[in-house]
């Protein structure tokens, strides 16, 4: 069933259960000028977590090394897998 769902349904999926737990109030978040956030937010931590380290990461997203270090520290996506590691 699921895999024959586009990205963009499964996210309007999870959207659609998130509000219905809070009764169609998003947490009082600005989705739509925070999307870009969001999204660049779940890329950087999937290509870390589907490859095998931060360069393949990197190239699996089409970034120089350099450029992808500075997203990751914006992100702080290193804090995220800091705190899974507990």
């Amino acid at each position: 069933l699921v895999n024959n769902l586009s990205l963009e349904d499964i996210i309007a999926l999870k959207l659609e259960l998130s509000t219905k737990i809070t009764k169609n109030r998003f947490y009082g978040f600005d989705i739509w000028r925070n999307s870009k956030y969001i999204i660049q937010d779940a890329i950087l931590k999937f290509a870390i977590s589907a490859t095998e380290s931060k360069k393949d990461a990197a190239r699996f997203l089409g970034l120089n090394y350099h450029t992808f270090l500075k997203l990751t520290k914006k992100y702080q996506v290193q804090e995220y897998f800091d705190k899974l590691s507990f």
